[in-house]
């Protein structure tokens, strides 16, 4: 059974269930991953957050452990969204169930799209290349995949900056939007005036709209 972190409940109707995935350095429940979960539930986002398999074992252990290899986050992405199935079902969740996660989660979020079929997927900082190494992409599912996704970009994101970013091949289905300022945790530049949890607020209104 997996042990999920809910968002915060507020005065707003449902309109979506997002199951929600961390990057690789940081836990489900990271100041970044509040202030989005936050955000979104101001929208009327449910999040759902999980764990990979390594993280838990940091947790427990107290190390720095490096991420699983893909097979395992892949796998573990499968669990988590037949549970959330089965949960909904049971309790009756309110609109759109949507997949999702910070950098390295959203980007298996994205890998398992087709397969799972969730109404939508979310990449809140995709790691399109290593920094440095925008010849090196990592969209090449983008092309076969038809489940409608977002991608929430920073123009100062290194891991894909505007310019960058090949995505004239990918459907039509899947959207880029540019979050002006943000960097790859979203905190912008200290002379735009605006703050961390402004280009969040930003990104989950960017989400709700696109719903």
């Amino acid at each position: 059974m997996t042990e999920f972190l809910k968002s915060p409940a507020v005065d707003q109707p449902v309109v979506a269930t997002m199951i929600l995935a961390h990057g690789a350095g940081a836990p489900m429940d990271s100041a970044f991953m509040n202030a989005l979960c936050g955000s979104l539930a101001e929208q009327g986002i449910t999040t759902l957050r999980f764990e990979f398999p390594y993280m838990g074992r940091r947790r427990e252990e107290g190390s720095r452990r490096p991420p699983d290899r893909q097979p395992v986050l892949v796998e573990c992405w499968r669990e988590v969204f037949a549970e959330v199935k089965q949960q909904a079902c049971q309790e009756g969740y309110q609109g759109k169930l949507l997949i999702g996660g910070k950098s390295m989660g959203g980007r298996m979020a994205s890998i398992v799209a087709e397969e799972l079929k969730p109404d939508g997927f979310c990449c809140f900082g995709y790691p399109f290349y290593p920094p440095g190494k925008t010849t090196s992409s990592r969209t090449e599912h983008f092309l076969t995949t038809q489940v409608p996704g977002l991608i929430l970009q920073g123009t100062r994101d290194t891991f894909g900056k505007p310019g960058g970013i090949d995505n004239s091949r990918w459907p039509s289905t899947i959207e880029l939007a540019w979050l002006e300022e943000g960097d790859h945790d979203y905190k912008p530049g200290k002379r735009s005036g605006l703050t961390q949890l402004d280009v969040i607020q930003t990104a989950a209104a960017v989400v709700r709209s696109w719903l």
